[in-house]
C-alpha cells in the first residue's frame, strides 16, 4: 500500500518507536476455513445454557461482531505496511485472514437467524449506523487503539468459554456449538496481535486506554440492550409468558453475575488492560490452545472435524 508524504507525515508524527520486538518461540498463526452450512430449523433459540435472553446476546454479538471484524481487518490491513519486524506483520496476515472467515461464517448464521424471526436486519442497520457513522470515521491512531480493546474483549470472552466448555454441551445445535468453539479457540490464538500491533506502532497509554472505553460500552451494554429486543421480536407471546419473564434474571446472571457470569465473573481482567504494563499474555491460555487443538480438530471425533475445510499459514517474507 502506498501513501502519500502528507499521511505518512501525520502518521508518523502520531506514532512513535517502540522497542517492542517478537522472537523465534512466537507461535505461528494458521488461517482455517471453515463451511457450517447451516440449517435455520435447527437452531436452538435457546442454545446458550437452555435460556433464552442469554441466548438473544449471544445472537446479538454475532451479528455486531460481523461489523466489529471488518473493522479488525481494515484497520489491521492499513497498519501493515508500518510494521518492520517480518514475523509480527506475517502474524497481522493470520488476524486478518482468521477474521475475515469469522465475519463470512456469523454472517451466514445470521442469515440463518434472519429465517428463524430475529432481527437481523434491524441490528445490521443499527450496527451499521454506529460504525458507519462513528468507529469507521475515527483517525487511524484511534481505529487502531480500538481494535486493540475489540480484540481485548474478544480474549476475555473466549477465556471465559474455553475454562467453561460445558456451557457448549448443554444444547443438541452441533453448528452454533461448533461456531462459537471454533471462533473462541481463533480469538485466544490471535489475543496478542492487535495489541503487539499498537505497541509496536504507538506504545502510547493514554489512546490505548482511549480505545477500551468505546469496546466496553459496544460490547456490555450497546450488544445487551439490543438483545432484549430479540425474544419479542421472534415471538411476541414472551411479553405475556410468566416462564420468560421468570428466565430473565437467570439469563442476566449467566451474562454478569459476578460468581459465574461470562462479564460478571471476568471484571478483573477486563479491567486489568487499564494497567500500564498490560499484556494480553499475561493471562497464560496457552494449555487451554494445546487441549482446544486437540479435541476440536482431532480427524477422528473432533466438534470441529465435519465442518474443517483447509486451513494455511501466511509465507514469512524477510
Amino acid at each position: 500500500m502506498l501513501f502519500t508524504k502528507p499521511v505518512k507525515s501525520i502518521f508518523s508524527k502520531v506514532f512513535s518507536n517502540s522497542p517492542f520486538s517478537l522472537d523465534e518461540q512466537t507461535p505461528i498463526i494458521p488461517i482455517r476455513h471453515m463451511k457450517f452450512n447451516f440449517e435455520p430449523e435447527k437452531l436452538d433459540h435457546k442454545f446458550y445454557m437452555d435460556a433464552e435472553l442469554a441466548s438473544a446476546y449471544f445472537a446479538s454479538l454475532s451479528i455486531f461482531l460481523t461489523l466489529g471484524e471488518d473493522l479488525v481487518i481494515d484497520t489491521a490491513r492499513y497498519h501493515r505496511d508500518f510494521i518492520k519486524d517480518p514475523l509480527l506483520k506475517q502474524r497481522v496476515t493470520s488476524l486478518i485472514g482468521q477474521e475475515a472467515i469469522h465475519s463470512k461464517m456469523h454472517e451466514e448464521l445470521n442469515d440463518a437467524y434472519m429465517e428463524r424471526d430475529l432481527p437481523v436486519k434491524l441490528f445490521r442497520f443499527l450496527a451499521g449506523h454506529v460504525f458507519d457513522y462513528g468507529f469507521n470515521r475515527l483517525p487511524q491512531p484511534m481505529k487502531l487503539s480500538l481494535m486493540a480493546g475489540i480484540e481485548h474483549f474478544t480474549a476475555v470472552l473466549a477465556e471465559y468459554m474455553m475454562n467453561h466448555e460445558e456451557i457448549f454441551f448443554r444444547s443438541t445445535d452441533e453448528k452454533q456449538r461448533a461456531i462459537w468453539m471454533w471462533h473462541m479457540l481463533e480469538e485466544s490464538e490471535h489475543k496478542d496481535i492487535a495489541y503487539d500491533v499498537f505497541q509496536t506502532l504507538s506504545n502510547n497509554y493514554a489512546l490505548r486506554i482511549a480505545g477500551f472505553f468505546p469496546a466496553l460500552i459496544t460490547i456490555l451494554v450497546l450488544i445487551s440492550v439490543a438483545s432484549l429486543l430479540v425474544p419479542f421480536y421472534r415471538k411476541p407471546s414472551n411479553l405475556i409468558s410468566w416462564s420468560y419473564w421468570k428466565d430473565i434474571p437467570r439469563s442476566f446472571s449467566l451474562i454478569f453475575g459476578l460468581k459465574d457470569g461470562v462479564y460478571g465473573s471476568s471484571w478483573g481482567h477486563i479491567f486489568d488492560y487499564l494497567r500500564p504494563d498490560f499484556h494480553p499474555n499475561d493471562h497464560d491460555t496457552t494449555e487451554f490452545l494445546e487441549y482446544y487443538k486437540e479435541t476440536l480438530l482431532n480427524p477422528e471425533n473432533g466438534v470441529l472435524t465435519p465442518f474443517f475445510v483447509k486451513e494455511f499459514i501466511p509465507a514469512l517474507r524477510v
